[in-house]
């Protein structure tokens, strides 16, 4: 599998991703984007800095001026791209990938994403022709530039009255240790709060409930109100409430859009195709517009900024926000989200009491199958669920959503690999058995 993905390009290093074809995209990203100026970070992974060193070798060569930020969550990147105007960034991070793997995620002026269909397709097909643009007559020139205390001065603007709240951070090693102490002060405690490219706490995807242990042990163990967990690159964050439950990251988009919406009643938020019926009513029940986009934060920055949303999250744990340049910020989230949770804590209200309303359906979370005939499988569970009842609504734009009375399901492709992504969500736990099961004895056909 190459290294160039759907929203990012990412793989094993010195497998599907080394020095040559860094520096070569280094120096073919300025013709492809138009760029003079481009700002570069990077996570500590410890191939970080050879990566590093090769796409500014490969920017600078072809003529293009490189501002280099150093150590940088990717937030941080994506809020200085368009903060300083620059032309382009990339940032050099894996995310919630193993030790062994980098990547780069490139934006574009205005911190616009660039995604396989609006930029990666392109830079993949020049990559790998084999050759490379002129060298320029006069090579740029990568200034260091130090931008840690601008972002934590930056997000203080979300700031909110924590007094009495006592909480867990889980920074997972990961670019989230930069300034969480800064950020999130004294009432937290902390847990896997030093920057370490290897991880050793625990892999840094917060997604996979396993990786949670750690912090739900420590929100036990002390009694804390939640905690608050991470992924590598800080751009994607989830939480555990006081009981030391796993919130499925969907279901806080209301919770992370009410203070918007006191501001802003009717505001639009946008939400994935995965989304919970539960949050999309609660949505609704607040006076909010919700708007259904594709899943990937190449699509979802492109929405946010179309429909003119306040904010809007996805499944995975992105959260983005228009006053964020229309981009993910799990540190901005966490500081609203938890700014919601004190002023519940100061009402007497606990974490389970705020998602109590949001978690009124049974889910299958989202499974995967191995199926090389994506189409026939996904119209073949499209026919199956049509013959039972007629659809009350029904999405095509990112696999298939159709929506039911007492139940719906969405099932999409992967855009890299030959899998099918379900999921199923129900009135009662013994509707979504059922259909699961039906369902997945019909993929069965498929799988080889």
């Amino acid at each position: 599998m190459g290294a160039f993905k759907a929203y990012d390009i990412r793989g094993m290093w010195n497998r599907d991703l080394n020095v040559d074809l860094v520096y070569r995209i280094g120096r073919h990203l300025p013709e492809l984007l138009d760029a003079k100026r481009v700002l570069v970070g990077r996570d500590a992974r410890l191939s970080s800095p050879e990566a590093r060193d090769a796409l500014v070798r490969g920017l600078t060569d072809s003529g293009c001026d490189v501002d280099d930020i150093g150590l940088a969550t990717t937030p941080m990147v994506y809020h200085f791209t368009a903060d300083g105007d620059y032309d382009a960034s990339v940032q050099i991070t894996a995310s919630h990938n193993p030790p062994s793997h980098n990547g780069l995620k490139i934006s574009r002026r205005g911190s616009l994403p660039v995604g396989y269909h609006s930029g990666l397709d392109e830079l993949e097909r020049r990559v790998l022709s084999g050759n490379l643009p002129p060298l320029a007559s006069e090579a740029g020139v990568c200034q260091e530039s130090e931008k840690v205390a601008n972002f934590v001065a930056f997000l203080r603007r979300w700031q909110p009255d924590l007094n009495g709240l006592r909480f867990g951070i889980d920074c997972s090693n990961g670019m989230a240790a930069l300034f969480a102490h800064d950020l999130f002060g004294s009432n937290a405690l902390y847990i896997n709060d030093t920057l370490d490219g290897t991880f050793p706490g625990h892999p840094p995807n917060p997604l996979e409930v396993a990786n949670c242990a750690q912090l739900i042990e420590l929100v036990k163990k002390e009694r804390l109100a939640g905690g608050v967990i991470f992924d590598g690159d800080a751009d994607r964050v989830m939480f555990i409430d006081e009981r030391g439950e796993f919130i499925q990251p969907d279901l806080l988009i209301p919770l992370i859009a009410a203070p918007f919406l006191r501001s802003e009643p009717g505001a639009k938020v946008i939400h994935d195709i995965r989304t919970s019926r539960g949050a999309i009513e609660a949505l609704r029940a607040a006076g909010a517009e919700p708007v259904i986009g594709r899943v990937g934060h190449a699509f979802a920055k492109v929405l946010l900024r179309e429909s003119g949303a306040v904010c809007g999250g996805e499944l995975a744990g992105h959260y983005y926000f228009r006053d964020f340049h229309c981009c993910d910020s799990g540190e901005l989230a966490a500081l609203i989200m938890l700014g919601e949770l004190a002023t519940a804590h100061r009402d007497g209200k606990t974490f389970s009491d705020l998602t109590a309303p949001l978690r009124r359906y049974a889910t299958s979370g989202e499974v995967n199958y191995h199926i090389e005939k994506k189409d026939e499988a996904m119209t073949a569970v499209a026919a199956l669920s049509r013959a039972s009842e007629t659809p009350l609504a029904e999405y095509d734009f990112d696999g298939i959503r159709l929506e039911f009375k007492e139940w719906w399901f969405n099932i999409r492709p992967s855009n890299t690999e030959p899998y099918l992504r379900l999921v199923v969500e129900a009135s009662t736990p013994e509707i979504l058995t059922s259909w699961r099961s039906r369902i997945e004895a019909t993929l069965t056909s498929f799988m080889s």
